[in-house]
């Protein structure tokens, strides 16, 4: 019989997950002698031997895309998101696949594994290191991350990202083609494209989002659905959708602005403001876009889905965009995301009407203004730790003096990404080269952002870089 002084496995699971989530964030921010650690450590030592005494060992173990204790899958609400996602992202980073308690365990136990996983973080071989940092820890273990399935096999897995990413975007362009004129388009087709990104985010979120990035003025229409739907999905994802939703949600995301095609091309492009019969026909767009949806091949209930978010997607969430409709109780989930995803990546490309698109962290500032009125501010929340304080693609200088392009988020320290330089201190070009913000000398970074640069100032082609 279970007391209530311990309760069963599954039922704190998710309380072990989200202490040892803020313990592994807390020791990466300070010391581990400082009093919010050592508080921390000792709540979960307190925690976890009570349980390790019944059950004889405790194993946690990351399979995919869910924790798992003892074998048996770990079930949690929204409010421990965050540290589900946080805790995710650091077994991968650490190719940390399972850590198993097999005895009990002490406090100076602990802080021999937290110093040992904070080392790691700057090695090649990140999992080999903290294996060997805990070696002499008898009551604790570590195991590799196991790959589900490896798409990309023997190849190099960013060459699957980038023909994923074009695949998408040339079949969005066909697409468009077939709508002007006047075709039907094959559902089934426009899934397995999604289908392909989908199972890119799943396993390499951050390259796959790091793609929109590279803006193409000339292909913005067919570059910007894409961009849209990698968004959507990646935030989907953030949102724990299984991969069902996020199947749903990708497609609808890559049609929400097929209604454009019916825009005459002389408004669509046009280089000056609107004038007020233009921005009429524009506002057509999402009406125009449910009649596309629905002429489909292969109508079911996910076009419907697509068609609310062709509707929906500039309504807003107050509601004052357009259509304008009767009161509306709430706007569908997917719309909302959209929305944010629409937003985002049109405030960050160059269009024919706006050459100089703005700096990602400009347009998050602009954003979150705009959190509660047009934009949903949770859902905004968990965009913003999606692509991070200075997202992928953002030009900053350092106090080193030197140039770079964030090159990847660190999801426990938003201001501390992983930067590519490409000019030195001295202003001279360099073959890129990543520098990890994290990284420490004497207890002091050894690098920081000063300041987001104008990367058009200084003629700096995005894809040369990043692909």
């Amino acid at each position: 019989m279970v007391s209530n002084e311990q309760p069963e496995l599954s039922k704190v699971a998710k309380d072990i997950v989200n202490l040892l989530a803020a313990i592994v964030r807390t020791s990466q921010i300070h010391d581990p002698s400082n009093i919010a650690v050592v508080n921390s450590v000792d709540k979960f030592v307190a925690m976890i031997n009570p349980l390790i005494a019944r059950e004889g060992s405790i194993t946690l173990e990351l399979v995919g895309e869910y924790f798992y204790i003892n074998e048996t899958r770990i079930k949690f609400s929204m409010e421990y998101l965050l540290s589900f996602d946080t805790l995710m992202r650091e077994f991968k980073k650490h190719k940390l696949g399972s850590i198993t308690f097999k005895g009990a365990i002490t406090a100076e136990d602990m802080r021999i594994f937290l110093k040992a996983f904070i080392a790691s973080s700057f090695s090649d071989t990140p999992f080999e290191t903290l294996s060997e940092g805990i070696e002499d820890v008898e009551s604790l273990s570590v195991g590799v991350l196991r790959k589900i399935k490896d798409e990309a096999g023997d190849q190099d897995i960013r060459k699957v990202v980038r023909r994923t990413y074009f695949n998408a975007v040339s079949f969005t362009k066909g697409v468009m083609s077939k709508v002007k004129a006047g075709e039907k388009i094959n559902v089934k087709r426009a899934k397995r494209v999604v289908e392909s990104m989908v199972d890119l985010i799943l396993d390499q979120e951050e390259l796959l989002v790091g793609m929109t990035a590279i803006k193409d003025y000339d292909e913005y229409t067919y570059h910007h659905s894409v961009n849209v739907s990698v968004l959507a999905i990646a935030l989907g994802q953030r949102l724990g959708l299984p991969k069902k939703s996020l199947l749903e949600l990708g497609l609808v995301a890559l049609f929400h602005d097929i209604g454009k095609t019916e825009v005459p091309i002389d408004v669509l492009n046009k280089p000056t403001a609107f004038t007020d019969e233009e921005w009429r026909i524009m506002k057509q767009h999402p009406l125009w876009g449910v009649r596309s949806i629905l002429k489909m091949k292969g109508f079911d209930v996910v076009s419907v889905r697509a068609a609310i978010v062709a509707f929906e997607h500039h309504i807003r969430h107050d509601p004052t965009g357009y259509p304008k409709t009767m009161q509306l109780s709430e706007l569908d989930l997917y719309s909302r995301i959209v929305s944010i995803a629409d937003q985002y990546d049109s405030m960050t490309s160059a269009r024919v009407y706006s050459r100089n698109p703005l700096p990602p962290d400009r347009a998050l500032s602009i954003m979150m203004e705009r959190a509660g009125a047009q934009l949903d501010p949770l859902l905004l929340k968990f965009f913003i730790n999606m692509v991070g304080v200075f997202p992928v693609g953002t030009l900053v200088m350092l106090n080193t003096k030197e140039l770079g392009l964030v090159y990847s988020s660190n999801a426990m320290l938003p201001d501390r990404p992983r930067v590519m330089v490409i000019m030195d201190s001295e202003g001279r070009r360099v073959p890129g080269y990543i520098v990890d913000l994290a990284e420490k000398k004497d207890g002091k970074y050894t690098r920081t952002i000063m300041k987001t640069m104008d990367p058009n100032k200084y003629r700096i082609n995005l894809a040369e870089y990043m692909l």
